[in-house]
C-alpha cells in the first residue's frame, strides 16, 4: 500500500507560477513511478506528467510541455510537480498517482487527495 498525500495548488493569476508536492508513505517510493492527472468537471481525468522510479525518465502531456516540470526526491519521498506560465485552462482538481509498474503504464493503483489550481485570467 501506499498513501499519497498532497499540497500546495490555489489560486493564481495567468502567468504565474505554481509548485505542488506530493507525499509517500507505506511501500517503498523508490519502487514506485510517480503520476500527475488533472481533472476538470464534467470531464475525464486526464494525464500531465509522470517521472521513473529513479528520476532519470520523464513524460508530459504535450499541452504542458515546456511549462511543467516533474521532479522527485526519493530521500524525502516526495514527488513535486513545478507548474510555470499557467494559463486559465490550466484550472483543475490536480492528483498525484503513483504505480509498481512504469511510468509510461495507463494503471495507477494510487492516487493522492486532490488539489485544487485555479488560474485567472
Amino acid at each position: 500500500q501506499v498513501q499519497l498525500v498532497q499540497s500546495g495548488g490555489g489560486l493564481v493569476q495567468a502567468g504565474a507560477s505554481l509548485r505542488l508536492s506530493c507525499a509517500a508513505s507505506g511501500r517503498t517510493f523508490s519502487s514506485c513511478a510517480m503520476g500527475w492527472f488533472r481533472q476538470v468537471p464534467g470531464k475525464e481525468r486526464e494525464f500531465v506528467a509522470s517521472i521513473s522510479r529513479g528520476g532519470a525518465s520523464t513524460d508530459y502531456a504535450d499541452s504542458v510541455k515546456g511549462r511543467f516540470t516533474i521532479s522527485r526526491d526519493n530521500a524525502k519521498n516526495t514527488v513535486y510537480l513545478q507548474m510555470n506560465s499557467l494559463k486559465p485552462e490550466d484550472t483543475a482538481v490536480y492528483y498525484c498517482a503513483a504505480n509498481t509498474i512504469s511510468y509510461k503504464s495507463r494503471s495507477w493503483d494510487y492516487w493522492g487527495q486532490g488539489t485544487q489550481v485555479t488560474v485567472s485570467s
